[in-house]
């Protein structure tokens, strides 16, 4: 599942395509259009992922982490197979989910995100109210104290949210699918606070005004005219090569983590080809053989051969499309977080700020592709950063 603007760089031509008309079908959602339906799901920063069901080979019932879809999957059956393989928080995470998620009478495979066991549940006041809160990662949720969905989890024993179904004869097999209701379909007990990740807007807050509408519709006939001039060679020809492909997307991760947007493509084109240069010359510093730097050395001929074939212009022009992506995704996103159903925060040593949610995810109607919207600047920065304290940090 990539970000919606990575699909430019992953995906070449089809995958630039893909995403602008992703992005026109969540417009027309958003604006009222019937016509053109897209999933949603909620991005929550739960931790340990986690996988629970049955078992396709013997019909027995596991939970797992995401190492089930290993050569050899890694499923854990008893409290025993889980001793022999984890330990700490998460060991005891997993034994929970052993001895609650059976209770949900689970079919298929799943995968969520596991919330909180009952201990992680905290009484906290943020900003003169009372909440219940949980942090299993970088976001803390809160939930107003004395409420029914506080009094919900508050007789639970653990919380997890479930975004993904795993249909097939083996782990290796399964197919995913996306969007799906889940946790409406498990068996309701007091015990395990079983949610879906799937948007809901029961408000209608999250639909676009006519200037909201015209102001992305903008952006996105921009970056369809734009797309049109970029020849294929440009964009596949990154998709095409995997060390290009993966080098390119290290380095958007890091001017991301340092919390920097491409403002200005043609600098960013210029400070690319600067650190791939250093990048491979770095590496092949390290080779301790001639033969070892040779083949360094011809791996980055072929990486930065796509600099000299392509017109400086043609990958401004690629960028700044990236750019009207991202600017059509931050608006979605925007509006999208005007619906809470928890309030989300981050924590500090000085008390707690404001947040949106992680992100969303946008699903087709089939429930087999999806993209990520999430504020990159805004998360990355937040979870990479020590500023903010995370759920796990004692």
């Amino acid at each position: 599942m990539r970000h919606a603007e990575d699909t430019i760089i992953d995906g070449g031509v089809q995958g630039t395509r893909f995403v602008i008309n992703y992005m026109r079908n969540l417009r027309d959602m958003l604006s009222g259009d019937t016509k053109s339906p897209v999933n949603l799901s909620t991005k929550w920063d739960g931790a340990p992922a986690i996988f629970a069901g049955i078992d396709p080979s013997d019909g027995l019932f596991f939970v797992a982490k995401k190492s089930i879809f290993n050569k050899n999957p890694k499923v854990y059956k008893t409290s025993e197979d889980i001793d022999a393989d984890t330990s700490g928080d998460l060991n005891v995470k997993l034994k929970l989910a052993l001895v609650e998620l059976p209770k949900l009478g689970i079919r298929d495979v799943i995968q969520g995100d596991f919330l909180y066991a009952k201990e992680d549940i905290k009484k906290t006041t943020i900003d003169g109210e009372s909440y219940i809160t949980f942090h299993p990662n970088t976001i803390a949720y809160a939930v107003p104290k004395g409420s029914k969905l506080a009094d919900t989890i508050l007789k639970s024993e653990i919380g997890v949210v479930w975004h993904t179904v795993y249909r097939g004869d083996s782990f290796e097999t399964m197919s995913a699918s996306f969007g799906e209701e889940i946790a409406g379909k498990l068996k309701n007990v007091e015990s395990v606070w079983s949610v879906d990740a799937i948007f809901k807007d029961i408000s209608g807050v999250a639909s676009f005004t006519k200037d909201e509408n015209d102001a992305i519709t903008k952006i996105l006939s921009n970056a369809g005219t734009i797309f049109q001039k970029i020849p294929a060679s440009v964009l596949n020809g990154i998709a095409e090569n995997e060390t290009r492909r993966v080098r390119i997307n290290v380095f958007i991760n890091t001017k991301i983590r340092k919390g920097e947007q491409i403002r200005n493509p043609s600098a960013f084109v210029d400070d690319l080809i600067i650190a791939l240069d250093t990048y491979f010359e770095t590496e092949a510093d390290k080779k301790k053989t001639e033969r070892g730097k040779q083949a360094t050395h011809s791996t980055r001929d072929e990486v930065m051969k796509y600099f000299q074939e392509n017109k400086k212009s043609d990958l401004v022009a690629m960028f700044t499309l990236y750019n009207y992506i991202v600017e059509a995704k931050l608006i979605i996103i925007s509006k999208l977080n005007k619906v809470q159903n928890l309030k989300t925060f981050l924590k500090t040593k000085n008390g707690y700020e404001v947040t949106g949610q992680e992100g969303f995810v946008a699903i087709d109607h089939l429930g087999k592709n999806a993209i990520k919207l999430v504020d990159r600047l805004q998360f990355s920065k937040a979870n990479f950063s020590i500023d903010y304290i995370k759920g796990w940090q004692r």
